[in-house]
C-alpha cells in the first residue's frame, strides 16, 4: 500500500538522545569518547589518549613507543572497577579497539547534526481516501490502515487496534529484544576472553611439559630416544586437539557475535525510524530475526580442567637410581684390548657403551619402553 506522507513532531527523541550519551562518556576526560576508543579487560572502554595518560602516571619509566621500549609492557588500574590492566611491549597500544563503540559515535554525532525540521515524523495518509489518515492497525492482515476502510472498505470484517497502542507495544518488544541480545553480546565477549586464556593456558602447559619430558630423557641412554619421541608426539596431538577444538569455539562465538552486533546495529536504525506505519512494516521481521537469534544455543565450552596437561607427567626416578648402578664388567684384558685402550679410548669406549645398553635395555624395556613386560609397566603406563 502507497501512502501520502506529512510531517509530525516527535517528542520522546531527545530523551533518548541524552540517554545515549550519558553511555559515551569517557570515566576520564568526562568528555563524548574520542576515536580510537580501546576496551580492557575488564570490558569498560577508554579514548586511547586517556588511558595512555593513565599508564603513562602509574609507569613513569616506561618508554613510549618508538623510543627503544623494552621487552616488558606495564600496568595500571581501571578508572571505573580499579582491575588491573596488564599490558605488554606496545603499552596501550597493544590494547583492543572497541569498533562497536566508535560506530555508535558516529551515529550519534550525525544525528545530532541533524536540524530539528528534519526529525519530525512523518504521518502517512490513506491511498483510498486521500483526507483520513492512517489511525489503525489490522491485527488480521497486520498493516496499518485508516477508519474508513474498516467502516466501509476491505478492512471492515477484520478486527482493529489503535495505531499508537500496536506502535508502542511492537517497540517495547524490539527494545527487550535489544537488550537482550547487547547482554548476551556481554557474555559472549567474556566467553571468547576467557578462551582465549584457556588457549594460552594449554600452550604453555603443552611447552612447560615438552620441556619437563625432554629433561628427564636427556639423562638416558639412546633406547630411550625413540620412547621419548612417542610421547612429546602424544602430547602435541593433543595439545592441538585441544587447541583447535577451542579455537573452533572461539570461531563460533565470534561468528555469533558478529551476526549479533550487525543484527543491533540494524534493531538501533529501526528505532529511530519516526513513521510509525513504516516502523511496523518492518519491525516484525527484525523481531523474528532477534528471536531466532536469541534461541541460538551457545553453551558449548571447555570442560573444567580442559586445559590441564598435567597427565603427561613421568616419573623416571627409580629408572636413574637403577642407571646409577650401572658399572664396566669385569673382563680380562688381552693384550690387543690392552694397546687399543693405550691408542685411544674409542673402541675401548664403544664395548663399554654398547654394555651399558644392554644392561639398560632390560628393565627400561620392562618399565618405561614398551607394553610387553606387563608386570613392570604399570608404574610408567599410567602417566
Amino acid at each position: 500500500m502507497n501512502f501520502a506522507v506529512g510531517l509530525k513532531p516527535l517528542l520522546a527523541e531527545a530523551r533518548s538522545m541524552e540517554s545515549l550519551e550519558k553511555q559515551l562518556i569517557c570515566p576520564i576526560c568526562l568528555e563524548m569518547f574520542t576515536k580510537p576508543v580501546v576496551i580492557l579487560p575488564c570490558q569498560h572502554n577508554l579514548c586511547r589518549k586517556c588511558a595512555n595518560d593513565v599508564f603513562q602516571a602509574s609507569n613513569p619509566l616506561w618508554q613510549s613507543r618508538g623510543s627503544g621500549a623494552g621487552p616488558s609492557g606495564g600496568r595500571f588500574r581501571c578508572p571505573s572497577c580499579r582491575h588491573e590492566v596488564v599490558l605488554d611491549r606496545h603499552g596501550v597500544y597493544g590494547l583492543q579497539r572497541n569498533l562497536l563503540v566508535e560506530n555508535i559515535i558516529d551515529i550519534y554525532k550525525q544525528e545530532s547534526a541533524r536540524p530539528l525540521h528534519a526529525k519530525a515524523e512523518q504521518q502517512l495518509m490513506c491511498e483510498e481516501h486521500e483526507d483520513e489518515r492512517i489511525n489503525i492497525y489490522c491485527l488480521r492482515c497486520e498493516a496499518p490502515t485508516c477508519s474508513l476502510c474498516k467502516v466501509f472498505g476491505a478492512h471492515k470484517d477484520c478486527e482493529v487496534a489503535p495505531l499508537p497502542a500496536v506502535y508502542q507495544r511492537q517497540k517495547s518488544e524490539l527494545s527487550d529484544g535489544i537488550a537482550m541480545l547487547v547482554a548476551g553480546n556481554d557474555r559472549i565477549q567474556a566467553i571468547i576472553t576467557q578462551m582465549e586464556e584457556i588457549c594460552r593456558t594449554i600452550e604453555e602447559n603443552g611447552r612447560r611439559q615438552k620441556q619437563h619430558v625432554g629433561l628427564r630423557f636427556d639423562s638416558l641412554c639412546s633406547i630411550l630416544e625413540e620412547r621419548k619421541k612417542e610421547l612429546l608426539q602424544s602430547i602435541a596431538r593433543e595439545q592441538e586437539a585441544k587447541v583447535q577444538r577451542v579455537r573452533g569455539l572461539i570461531r563460533q562465538y565470534g561468528d555469533h557475535l558478529e551476526a549479533s552486533s550487525k543484527l543491533v546495529e540494524t534493531a538501533i536504525q529501526a528505532m529511530e525510524e519516526p513513521q510509525m506505519a513504516v516502523y511496523l512494516q518492518h519491525s516484525k521481521e527484525l523481531l523474528k530475526k532477534i528471536t531466532d537469534m536469541s534461541k541460538v544455543s551457545m553453551s558449548s565450552r571447555p570442560e573444567p580442567g580442559y586445559e590441564s596437561m598435567d597427565h603427561f607427567s613421568i616419573n623416571v626416578d627409580h629408572v636413574a637410581e637403577m642407571l646409577r648402578t650401572i658399572d664396566f664388567q669385569p673382563v680380562c684384558l688381552c693384550p690387543t684390548e690392552a694397546l687399543g685402550e693405550d691408542d685411544g679410548d674409542g673402541p675401548t669406549d664403544s664395548s663399554e657403551g654398547v654394555g651399558d645398553e644392554e644392561s639398560l635395555e632390560a628393565p627400561e624395556a620392562a618399565e618405561d619402553v614398551g607394553p610387553r613386560q606387563k608386570p613392570l609397566s604399570s608404574p610408567h603406563g599410567q602417566h
